[in-house]
C-alpha cells in the first residue's frame, strides 16, 4: 500500500512547453527502473503547467526517489525549461485504488 507521495508542479518557459512534455514522457523509463516507486504519473495541467505525481510505500522510498535519476535530470534541466523552480510538495496518501 502506498502511504506517502510527491506532487511536483512545473511551469514551462514560454516556447518550451513541448520540450517539457517530451522530457516528462521520457521520465517513464527511469521511473520503471525504480523499485521503490510503484506509482508515477507525468501530467499536463494546462497549456504551460505540468506536474508529476508519484507515490511510495514509505518515506524511505520517497527519499530514494528524490535522490534518484529523475530528480537529478529534472534539476539539471530546470533552468533551461522552467519559468520557475519546481514546486515539490510532500503529501500523505489517505486512500488509493491500485490494480494488483
Amino acid at each position: 500500500m502506498v502511504r506517502v507521495a510527491l506532487f511536483v508542479r512545473l511551469k514551462a518557459k514560454p516556447g518550451k512547453e513541448a520540450d517539457v512534455a517530451r522530457f516528462l514522457e521520457s521520465g517513464l523509463a527511469l521511473a520503471n527502473q525504480e523499485a521503490t516507486t510503484p506509482i508515477w504519473f507525468a501530467l499536463r495541467l494546462g497549456p504551460a503547467t505540468f506536474g508529476i505525481f508519484d507515490a511510495f510505500a514509505d518515506d524511505a522510498g520517497r527519499k530514494a526517489h528524490l535522490a534518484g535519476p529523475i530528480a537529478a535530470a529534472l534539476m539539471a534541466k530546470a533552468s533551461e525549461l522552467l519559468a520557475e523552480p519546481p514546486q515539490i510538495e510532500q503529501v500523505d496518501v489517505l486512500g488509493a485504488k491500485i490494480p494488483h
